[in-house]
């Protein structure tokens, strides 16, 4: 889920992606070839063979490695069905809450109004939405690995399911329950009863997908395969960070090569490693992690896993944003080192809560997830229930204050100084040495790497491997994939900048062809941090939080002087924001009392007509309580035909928390109104301790014609929409 900050340098020049064999030189004539550009100390420059890349991710490699190795300690936390349907029409239905608009990402359910095709718990299911009967099932790893992630993309009859690897082991689970699968990627042909027609498996891990039209973009994040020597218990960070270093510089090429294995219908495998030739790297790289990105038709039938043209870039990834021309993948290595959690300020002690920090993993059920309402007799459809210790209260507009318009801000013409980067970690201290001991090596500690964000984009205008288009990199810290939108030459990116104590965001934008910047706003929410952004055609609306919520409106028409025209401070925080239409917003997050303690969920519906007065229609609160949604977006549905917008919810009585619910509101022109609840029954037991227990919570919701779906770990629910009255049951065997 998701759940899921850095300083600018000197100009260089960029080199085009050269796909050159192993042994050939950078050379020949310069058709075809970018112009150098300025990219703020970033630029992106293809290995003249196997020995250079060797040379250079040694080096690279061994200034960054530690006593524990690479990174921290370990912490554990014909015609077929489509081709027929396609000539009957299917009904008017909702789709995979995306960033951008024909850009799929990847969910646990997807539908083209006729079916309804899911994977849970390790089973891919395939439901016709006439009938509301399961036409298809298929098992894809063993029950006993049932709680890793998995996702969907799907194109016409062939569907590819993302196990991300990874995972949070659920409550209940035994500690001697079976591994994760690790990172795979299944192509299942869906014409028929579901049939596994391949499969790619990458040594490494999952960072993200994008989908344009049926070619998706895989992006993977592999660590040298190095073997590091136990120096023993008794030896000292200095000497382990040496030997280390020496295990480093001896690696062979093949240490750093991402590799991967293509497993085809007849269930031979095949392992491939990603040419050296084809991987690029930025002047400054730590040699700590390669980007892959494969590219896979799936409409491509029987080649569709022949050749994923893997292409790869000596650096990290952690965030990925598409467009239809356009994929962009960053990375910020303070990301690997721990980050202190926000404090938060209570003007009493409270009472235990659900903590509404957020989490990029799976969410774990609690052990009181049995206590919902108990399933009907003979598998009926579960009624329409309110939500357990349900407190609802339609909030009407406070006294809330809206910043005036400032004066346009005069466009940039020098490089802004440097950010401040924090000070390095201090060192433990040692005892003193016995006397007449040699004195060792000074202990050395991994510099703390900048915060600051560097990005990498990606031409995917055309099939195949994508072409490297440009680098750059901005001070701070991305949020989340929202926080970077591509609008008419420019990329938007918003950032949180932390120095010392202190932070304050920033929206920067940069041209899109070579990313270097052209003009940036910023003193947004000093003391805070960004909590979600939306940008919508020229406007962006960024929201931050320490103990009040400014919601802050942008005029970025100017990409060389955008400006803040209006803000709003009210209490509690849009952990993500949607847009309505007719100048409306949507937002998803928490209200909280004046010294920030979070109360519960809260939706706002906000009147951004004005950008210079931003204004609270409505809200509508849930007191204690949170939402999926707060942190993974694809967990919200928002149907415009209806003004119906529906999200998990989960409660807090005090003592226990209850999963389980799809809270279903309706968004009017200037009120948020309560429509219902939709429940799904309780799970029974589960009596093989090897397997995870059951999820009663109501994870994801779809509109199918006059239909409401909602999905959970149990199986898939169908009531009216306009009255939520219950329709069919349709459990998950």
């Amino acid at each position: 889920m998701r759940t899921s900050i850095r300083t600018a340098g000197a100009t260089l020049a960029a080199a085009a992606l050269l796909a050159t064999a192993c042994t050939a030189a950078p050379g020949g004539s310069g058709a075809g070839r970018t112009a150098p550009v300025e990219l703020g100390d970033v630029r992106l420059v293809a290995y003249s063979g196997c020995d250079d890349l060797l040379a250079g991710l040694r080096a690279a490699t061994a200034e960054h490695v530690g006593p524990w190795g690479l990174g921290g300690p370990v912490t554990y936390t014909l015609e077929d069905s489509a081709a027929r349907s396609a000539k009957q029409e299917a009904p008017e239905h909702s789709t995979t809450n995306t960033h951008e608009a024909g850009v799929d990402e990847p969910d646990l359910v997807k539908t083209d109004g006729k079916r309804v095709i899911t994977v849970n718990r390790g089973v891919l299911r395939v439901v016709d939405a006439a009938t509301r009967k399961v036409t298809g099932t298929l098992r894809l790893v063993d029950a006993e690995q049932a709680w890793a992630p998995a996702d969907l993309l799907v194109s016409g009859d062939r569907a590819l399911v993302l196990f991300s690897g990874g995972g949070i082991i659920p409550y209940g689970a035994m500690a001697k329950i079976a591994p994760s699968p690790g990172p795979r990627y299944v192509l299942v042909d869906l014409s028929g009863e579901p049939e596994v027609i391949g499969s790619i498996t990458p040594d490494g891990s999952h960072v993200d997908a994008r989908m344009v039209g049926s070619t998706v973009r895989l992006v993977v994040r592999s660590q040298p395969a190095i073997t590091f020597p136990d120096a023993g218990p008794d030896a000292t960070d200095a000497e382990r960070t040496r030997r280390n270093a020496e295990a480093v510089k001896t690696a062979p090429v093949e240490a750093w090569l991402p590799t991967y294995q293509v497993t085809g219908a007849d269930g031979r495998t095949e392992k491939r490693t990603v040419d050296c030739g084809r991987i690029s790297h930025p002047r400054e790289y730590t040699g700590t992690s390669v980007l892959t990105v494969h590219s896979l038709d799936l409409n491509g039938g029987g080649q569709a896993l022949a050749e994923t043209a893997p292409i790869g870039v000596a650096a990290d990834g952690d965030t990925v944003y598409g467009t239809g021309s356009s994929l962009y993948v960053t990375s910020n290595p303070r990301s690997w080192w721990g980050r202190p959690i926000d404090s938060v300020i209570v003007e009493e002690e409270p009472e235990p809560r659900p903590s509404s920090t957020i989490v990029e993993q799976e969410p774990k059920p609690l052990p009181d997830s049995t206590a919902q309402s108990p399933a009907p007799p003979g598998g009926v459809a579960p009624e329409v229930e309110p939500t357990p210790a349900e407190e609802t209260v339609t909030v009407p507009p406070r006294a809330e204050t809206s910043a005036p318009a400032t004066p346009p801000a005069a466009p940039r013409t020098t490089a802004p100084a440097p950010e401040t980067t924090p000070a390095a970690p201090e060192e433990t201290a040692r005892p003193a040495e016995p006397e007449g001991t040699a004195t060792p090596a000074p202990e050395t500690t991994p510099v703390l790497p900048p915060e600051e964000t560097e990005i990498h984009r990606f031409d995917v205008t055309a099939p195949g491997a994508p072409r490297y288009a440009a680098s750059g990199r901005v001070p701070g810290r991305l949020l989340n994939q929202y926080s970077l939108s591509a609008h008419e030459g420019h990329l938007r990116v918003a950032t949180t900048l932390e120095t010392g104590k202190t932070s304050s965001s920033t929206v920067y934008a940069l041209k899109a062809d070579s990313l270097a910047e052209v003009g940036r706003v910023g003193g947004l929410g000093e003391g805070e941090r960004i909590y979600s952004v939306r940008f919508i055609g020229p406007t962006g609306y960024v929201v931050t939080f320490k103990q009040v919520d400014p919601l802050y409106v942008l005029d970025l028409r100017d990409p060389a002087a955008p400006r803040k025209t209006g803000e709003l401070k009210i209490t509690g925080y849009s952990a993500y924001l949607h847009p309505a239409g007719d100048g409306r917003l949507i937002g998803i997050g928490q209200e909280a009392s004046e010294q920030g303690r979070t109360l519960g969920t809260q939706v706002s519906l906000f009147d951004v007509r004005d950008p210079a007065n931003p204004r609270r229609l409505a809200q509508f609160f849930q007191k204690d309580s949170g939402s999926e949604a707060e942190w993974d977006p694809h967990a919200f549905l928002y149907w415009a035909p209806t003004g119906t917008a529906v999200l998990p919810l989960s409660t807090w009585n005090g003592t226990e928390q209850t999963n389980g619910a799809a809270l279903v509101l309706t968004v009017g022109d200037a009120a948020v109104t309560r429509a219902g609840t939709v429940v799904h029954p309780a799970p029974k037991p589960v009596e093989n301790t090897r397997i995870a227990p059951y999820d009663p919570g109501i994870r994801r919701s779809i509109v199918i014609g006059d239909a409401l779906w909602t999905v959970s770990d149990l199986g898939l629910a169908v009531n009216a929409l306009d009255d939520l009255a219950k329709r069919a049951w349709i459990p998950f065997d």
